[in-house]
C-alpha cells in the first residue's frame, strides 16, 4: 500500500516537472511579457473621461491653429506654416529661392495712381473696334451668331448721339434726319434715314453711318469715308471761323471736330486693314499732331499696333515713353506692349532651367517685372495670348482690366507676340507668379489701384455669354494647411462629442483601434524574440 502511494507521488511530481519545463519553454521572455502587460494595463486604466479630455484638447489646439492660419492668410495672403517651411526648411534642404524684390521705383511710381479717384466700371470705346457692315455682319452671316450685345450697341448709339449731333441740328434738314437716325434701333431704318439725308444734301454723318453699317467690305467703307472727309473738312472750316460768335456756333464746331477726327481715324484704320500700314501710321501721327487734346479716341493705341506690325520697336518705345505715364490712365495695350519690348531683349535665349540654376539676370528681371505689372493690370490677357481660351470678335466697348479689354487686345496683338521669338514662352513661365505678389485681400492693390469687383458683371453685359465664357479674376485658393487644420478640428470635435455622449462604446472603439495600431509592433517583437536567444534579448531589455 505504501509502495503504491510512493509510486503515485513520484509519477505526479515527474508529470508536474515535465509540464513546468514545457511551459517554461513556451513562455515569452520577460521583456515581451512586460511590454504586453504594460500596454494592456495602460489601456485598461484609461477612463472615458480621459478620451473626452484628449479629443477635446486636440480639437481646441487644432481650432486655435486654424484661427491663426486664417488670420495670417487674410492679412498676408499666404499660409504661415508654408511660409516658415519655405523660408527655413527649404534652405536646409538645398533649395534656392529665385524670387526677387520688387523694383521700388516702379512700385512707388505706379502706387501713386491708386490715390487717384478712379471710376471702377467706366466703359470705354474700343479704339480698335471693327466695322459693323464689313466685319461684324459678315461674322453673323457665316456663323448665325450675333457678336454684339444689345447693351454694347446701345452704348454705341449713345456715343454717336454725343459725337455727331448738337442742339442746332434742326437748322439743317439733313442733320435733323441724322439726329433721328442715330436713335433708331433698327439697322435698316438707320440706313434708310442716311440715304434720305443724302438725297437732300451732302452730309458727313450720313456717309459715316453707311460706311459703318451698309458697306460689306473695307474697300467700300473707305470710299464712303473719303466722301465723308470732303464734306466734313468743309463743315469744320466754316464752323471754325464762327465758333466764337456764340454758344450755338461753339457747339457746332465741337460736333464738326468730333466728326472730322472720327473720319480720319477710321480712314487710317482702313489703310491698316488693307495692308497700307506706313500710310496708316502717317495718318495717325498727323491726326495726333492736329488734335493733341482729343485723347478720348485713344489714337495712340492704334498707332502702337501699326508700329508693331512694321516691327518699328524704337518708335513703339518712344510712344510708350509719352503715354505710359502715372497721370494718364493705363490700358492693356500700354502695359503689355511695354512687357513685350522688355521680353524681346531676353526671350530668345531665356530658359527656365538655366534661370533656376544661375538666377535671373538684370534684363530678365526687368522683363519678368514688366510681365507681372501687365498681368496685375489685366489678368485675363495671358490665357488668350497663350491660346488657353478661344478668342471671339472684340466688342465695340471695353472695360479696362476686364475680359472685354483682354479680348480686344489679344485679337489684334497676338500676332505681334508670336513674331517675337520666345516671348510667349517667357510669358508662360512667369505670368502666374503675379498672383503670389498681389496682397490679400485684393482691395489693397499692389502696383495699380484695386481690381474692381464689379468688372465681371459689366463684362457679362458687354460680351455674348451665349457662346463665350466670361473670364473672371483668378481667386487665391486656400492653403493646404488651412484646409487640413479645419478638417482636423472638425474631426476631433466630433470625436469629443461622441465620447462625451457614448463613453463606454467609444472606449471600446479606442481600445480596439490602439490594439490594431500596435498589432504590427507586437508581431515584429515576436519575430525578433523567436530569432534572438532569450538570454541575449533579456540582457538587451535590461540595458
Amino acid at each position: 500500500m505504501a509502495e503504491n502511494e510512493a509510486g503515485l507521488v513520484l509519477e505526479t511530481l515527474s508529470h508536474e516537472s515535465s509540464t513546468a519545463v514545457v511551459t517554461l519553454a513556451k513562455a515569452p521572455s520577460p521583456a515581451m511579457f512586460g511590454s504586453e502587460s504594460s500596454l494592456s494595463m495602460f489601456l485598461n486604466t484609461l477612463t472615458p473621461k480621459f478620451y473626452v479630455a484628449l479629443t477635446g484638447t486636440s480639437s481646441l489646439i487644432s481650432g486655435l491653429i486654424l484661427i491663426f492660419e486664417w488670420w495670417y492668410f487674410r492679412k498676408y495672403g499666404t499660409s504661415f506654416i508654408e511660409q516658415v517651411s519655405v523660408s527655413h526648411l527649404r534652405p536646409l534642404l538645398g533649395g534656392v529661392d529665385n524670387s526677387s524684390p520688387n523694383n521700388s521705383n516702379t512700385s512707388n511710381g505706379d502706387a501713386d495712381s491708386s490715390r487717384q479717384s478712379v471710376s471702377e466700371c467706366k466703359v470705354w470705346r474700343n479704339p480698335l473696334n471693327l466695322f459693323r457692315g464689313a466685319e461684324y455682319n459678315r461674322y453673323t452671316w457665316v456663323t448665325g451668331r450675333e457678336p454684339l450685345t444689345y447693351y454694347d450697341m446701345n452704348l454705341s448709339a449713345q456715343d454717336h448721339q454725343t459725337f455727331f449731333t448738337c442742339d442746332s441740328d434742326h437748322i439743317r434738314p439733313a442733320d435733323a434726319i441724322m439726329q433721328k437716325a442715330w436713335r433708331e434701333r433698327n439697322p435698316q431704318a438707320r440706313i434708310s434715314a442716311a440715304h434720305e439725308a443724302l438725297e437732300l444734301e451732302d452730309c458727313a454723318t450720313a456717309y459715316i453711318l453707311l460706311a459703318e453699317e451698309e458697306a460689306t467690305t473695307i474697300v467700300e467703307a473707305e470710299k464712303l469715308f473719303k466722301q465723308a472727309l470732303k464734306v466734313g473738312e468743309g463743315c469744320y472750316r466754316r464752323s471754325q471761323q464762327l465758333q466764337h460768335h456764340g454758344s450755338q456756333y461753339e457747339a457746332q464746331h465741337r460736333r464738326d471736330t468730333n466728326v472730322l477726327v472720327y473720319i480720319k481715324r477710321r480712314l487710317a484704320m482702313c489703310s491698316r486693314k488693307l495692308g497700307r500700314t506706313r500710310e496708316a501710321v502717317k495718318m495717325m501721327r498727323d491726326l495726333m499732331k492736329e488734335f493733341p487734346l482729343l485723347s478720348m479716341f485713344n489714337i495712340h493705341e492704334n498707332l502702337l499696333e501699326s508700329l508693331l506690325e512694321l516691327q518699328n520697336y524704337a518708335d513703339v518705345q518712344a510712344v510708350l515713353a509719352k503715354y505710359d505715364d502715372i497721370s494718364l490712365p493705363k490700358s492693356a495695350t500700354i502695359c503689355y506692349t511695354a512687357a513685350l519690348l522688355k521680353a524681346r531683349a531676353v526671350s530668345d535665349k531665356f530658359s527656365p532651367e538655366a534661370a533656376s540654376r544661375r538666377g535671373l539676370s538684370t534684363a530678365e528681371m526687368n522683363a519678368v517685372e514688366a510681365i507681372h505689372r501687365a498681368v496685375e493690370f489685366n489678368p485675363h490677357v495671358p490665357k488668350y495670348l497663350l491660346e488657353m481660351k478661344s478668342l471671339i470678335l472684340p466688342p465695340e466697348h471695353i472695360l479696362k482690366r476686364g475680359d472685354s479689354e483682354a479680348i480686344a487686345y489679344a485679337f489684334f496683338h497676338l500676332q505681334h507676340w508670336k513674331r517675337v521669338e520666345g516671348a510667349l514662352n517667357l510669358l508662360h513661365c512667369t505670368w502666374e507668379g503675379t498672383f503670389r505678389m498681389i496682397p490679400y485681400p485684393l482691395e489693397k492693390g499692389h502696383l495699380f489701384y484695386p481690381y474692381p469687383i464689379c468688372t465681371e458683371t459689366a463684362d457679362r453685359e458687354l460680351l455674348p455669354t451665349v457662346f463665350h465664357e466670361v473670364s473672371v479674376y483668378p481667386k487665391k485658393e486656400l492653403p493646404f494647411f488651412i484646409l487640413f487644420t479645419a478638417g482636423l478640428c472638425s474631426f476631433t470635435a466630433m470625436l469629443a462629442l461622441l465620447t462625451h455622449q457614448f463613453p463606454e462604446l467609444m472606449g471600446v472603439f479606442a481600445k480596439a483601434f490602439l490594439g490594431t495600431l500596435f498589432a504590427p509592433l507586437n508581431f515584429i517583437m515576436e519575430k525578433v524574440e523567436s530569432i534572438l536567444p532569450s538570454g541575449l534579448w533579456h540582457q538587451l531589455t535590461r540595458i
